[in-house]
């Protein structure tokens, strides 16, 4: 939900920034993209139950910022900080179908065509195959890509408003069967429900940092060619294959 030395070549492990790439973009497309609007008298909660269980495509336009909290030797007024920020276009389509299509500063493609996962990066002229199930098992996408219903795996509890948003926050349910008790590596997982469509998405891991992921231009329910997820390397470009 490594990803791609060159973009984030400050960080130390290449595999981690994957895992938490993949857990960011994943978990955005799968929770935001899920499912039609109604009332914004609403709560956050059933906007989202409704959005969840009726929209079945939807593109758009997004922004992703990767935000920290402010150092003990830097200014404590002026809130998080702004590390990276990408911008793009999504379009998706229940169940397992996706693209989350990143235009700025680099190009880049993340796509899921139902069986595999797929990132394209231009620039480096590589793409990365890997089996979708694999890939997106340690975040709730793998579930959120099915048919099954959002509160099976999530209890949805009504948050604050704030920037003209009614917020929803998600608490994955336990599972006492579970092997692995930490596969998400998010501490909090929120989405800000506006006009009856999910407008932002944050995420928040357990040393702070937050990636938030703003939506616009959204169109529910778009028909979409056949070949809209199928992605072919151009000739001379290095294929990686992961099992």
């Amino acid at each position: 939900m490594a990803v791609i030395a060159r973009f984030f070549i400050a960080l130390q492990s290449k595999a981690a920034i994957l895992q938490r790439f993949l857990s960011a973009v994943l978990l955005g497309a799968a929770i935001l993209f899920s499912g039609v609007a109604h009332s914004q008298s609403e709560s956050g909660s059933e906007q989202l139950r409704q959005f969840v269980r009726n929209s079945k495509t939807a593109e758009g336009d997004f922004v992703q910022q990767q935000l920290r909290a402010p150092k003990a030797n830097e200014s404590q007024d002026k809130g998080l900080k702004v590390l990276r920020q990408t911008q793009g276009h999504f379009v998706f389509q229940r169940p397992g179908r996706f693209i989350w299509d990143t235009q700025k500063p680099y190009e880049q493609k993340l796509i899921a065509d139902g069986k595999q996962l797929i990132l394209w990066d231009k620039d480096l002229n590589q793409a990365t195959f890997r089996p979708a199930g694999q890939a997106l098992a340690s975040t709730p996408a793998a579930i959120l890509f099915g048919e099954t219903s959002l509160e099976q795996h999530f209890d949805l509890v009504e948050g604050e408003e704030r920037l003209g948003m009614k917020w929803v926050a998600l608490i994955p349910k336990k599972d006492p069967n579970a092997k692995n008790k930490n596969d998400l590596p998010y501490t909090k997982i929120s989405i800000g429900m506006a006009n009856s469509l999910p407008k932002a998405l944050e995420l928040t891991d357990g040393l702070g940092s937050v990636v938030l992921v703003t939506l616009d231009k959204i169109q529910l329910n778009v028909n979409l060619p056949a070949n809209r997820f199928t992605f072919t390397p151009p000739a001379g470009a290095e294929v990686l294959r992961l099992n």
